[in-house]
């Protein structure tokens, strides 16, 4: 674990955007593809995944997380799951709650164990969900919750979020399923700005995020490199993958500042900074 002097509370996250204070990362030390789940792994299933240098790329994000100042906190990773570099999904963070989520595949049951015991070791309290959803599908603005429907998170779980979180508005989201989870095709980047791929949602669902936010629009060819998945540590700050030039191009236009990390080889399994970070305490 990597600690900055400063004294920061055991959890909480209001925004996407807030300040970055402490997440929980885990290395990619087994990570492949064993099962396809979408189409950016059934594109890259024969050539799979190099661990030297997956290992070598997630080293860089996580040093670079420690020099702005935030607390990384690292699960051990294990051989049953192969997928467990993908932190964001095992659970979410909303105001002062920590929910451990419960995982929809077969391969990736199981991953929530690290985390629990980990927060009973730090004895931070935490709810377990006990409808389908996971952390990729949920997306916190302030007071209000945004929880992608699809496969992968139920309308019952939003329902149930909607008794867990009573002063939070809680809206679901359905999309394109084969885009896996909400954060592959919508992010938010400040109370103005958020990125969004319009091609995964009914167009009335693109009208109700315009009406709230200036969308940056993400291309087909961004979508599948990850472009909406980017992950903000406030202070306008955004980490982003250098092959997305559009993306970056247009986020930095509106006053950002873009930290490019190469993530070319763990987004062969169709997650990026966002999947792979879960924030336990933003301010």
């Amino acid at each position: 674990m990597n600690s900055p002097e400063e004294e920061t509370p055991a959890t909480k996250c209001q925004t996407e955007y807030d300040t970055l204070r402490r997440v929980i990362l885990c290395q990619p030390k087994f990570m492949s593809i064993d099962e396809v789940i979408n189409d950016v792994q059934k594109k890259y299933e024969d050539e799979n995944i190099n661990i030297e240098l997956a290992m070598k790329q997630h080293k860089e994000f996580e040093e670079l997380l420690v020099k702005h100042g935030v607390e990384v906190i690292k699960l051990p990773s294990s051989a049953k799951f192969p997928e467990q570099v993908f932190t964001r999904d095992i659970g979410f963070t909303v105001g002062d709650d920590i929910f451990v989520a419960e995982m929809a595949s077969d391969i990736r049951k199981g991953e929530e164990e690290a985390l629990e015991e980990w927060l009973a070791d730090e004895d931070i309290s935490f709810q377990t969900t006990t409808n389908k959803v996971e952390g990729g599908d949920v997306i916190v603005d302030r007071g209000t919750l945004y929880v992608g429907i699809s496969s992968r998170t139920s309308i019952e779980a939003a329902e149930k979020l909607n008794v867990d979180l009573p002063d939070y508005t809680i809206i679901p989201v359905p999309f394109d399923e084969k885009y896996l989870h909400l954060d592959c095709v919508f992010n938010i980047l400040s109370p103005e700005v958020g990125l969004i791929f319009p091609q995964a949602f009914d167009r009335s669902i693109v009208d109700m995020l315009t009406a709230t936010y200036k969308l940056i629009e993400v291309s087909e060819e961004e979508q599948f490199t990850m472009g909406t998945n980017v992950l903000s540590i406030g202070g306008k700050k955004v980490f982003s993958l250098p092959q997305n030039k559009q993306v970056n191009a247009q986020i930095r236009a509106r006053g950002f500042e873009v930290i490019e990390v190469d993530f070319s080889e763990i987004i062969k399994s169709g997650g990026s900074f966002r999947c792979c970070s879960m924030p336990v305490n933003r301010e």
